[in-house]
């Protein structure tokens, strides 16, 4: 990172405070290194915020993930993929290196059915055996195949298990790995949905998670914010900057409320 990009964010944080100060220091980071920043904010020191983790790595495209990995390791010396290796362990350790590696932007829209069905089959022989070798074909499934192609595989899923894809997840597997085969299956159903929820999990119940509402308004903000809001109306009945304005305040809010605009 520059000199004088540091020299700037440190004026600011002796100029400002709390949660104002974070979210102001945030829109300073160009959108790769803010988002390097939140990977290895997530994973320095004891315990590991693994569902800051899981929410970058699966929600984001191919692209983007190479230039994360690229403005990691140029801000903090060490490669991303190998510090999540040595922060994680087991079946979670696998799917996010998986995600990081993958190549699930083919956007040909070409589906092979018959694929489609043996990768079906391949998440219930999983469920079958609980965590045996077929798990990690599954993660692999979600890891590189295309949207398209998942979206097949679900549906074919639930014809021959009749029940969902989230609902096997949720019955056979826990913890941060159900977190992050659920958030592939999210992200691949409708991303901005995925968002959405995770704004309304930000602001929901008593207090706020700042982190949460901080980093997904930032981050989308010049991407799809937009369609976020539309699809944050459609699922909770209200808007989005209408939950801000009641569950935040002062500079804080106002920041918020900027950067979000005007309602759908």
């Amino acid at each position: 990172v520059a000199w004088w990009f540091l020299d700037l964010t440190e004026t600011l944080k002796s100029e400002l405070s709390g949660k104002f100060e974070r979210l102001i220091v945030a829109l300073m980071y160009p959108p790769y290194r803010y988002e390097a920043k939140e990977l290895h904010d997530a994973m320095k020191g004891l315990g590991t915020k693994e569902e800051v983790i899981i929410e970058i790595l699966a929600s984001r495209t191919k692209h983007q993930l190479w230039e994360i990995m690229k403005a990691y390791e140029e801000d903090y010396g060490s490669s991303l993929e190998e510090d999540i290796q040595a922060d994680t362990s087991g079946y979670l350790e696998r799917i996010l290196v998986c995600l990081l590696q993958g190549s699930r932007d083919d956007v040909s829209g070409f589906v092979d059915p018959e694929l489609a069905l043996q990768d079906a089959q391949v998440r219930l022989s999983a469920g079958e055996k609980i965590h045996g070798t077929d798990e990690m074909k599954f993660i692999t499934i979600l890891c590189t195949r295309s949207a398209t192609h998942l979206m097949r595989v679900f549906e074919e899923y639930e014809k021959i298990a009749n029940k969902s894809i989230e609902d096997s997840i949720k019955s056979e597997t826990h913890g941060s790995l159900e977190e992050a085969m659920l958030t592939v299956v999210k992200c691949t159903h409708n991303l901005h949905s995925y968002f959405a929820e995770r704004l309304h999990y930000a602001m929901k119940g008593p207090g706020t998670r700042d982190g949460t509402l901080i980093r997904n308004i930032v981050s989308r903000s010049e991407i799809d914010l937009n369609l976020i809001k539309g699809e944050f109306k459609k699922m909770y009945g209200k808007t989005l900057s209408s939950m801000i304005m009641d569950d935040t305040s002062g500079d804080y809010k106002n920041a918020l409320l900027s950067l979000v605009g005007s309602d759908p």
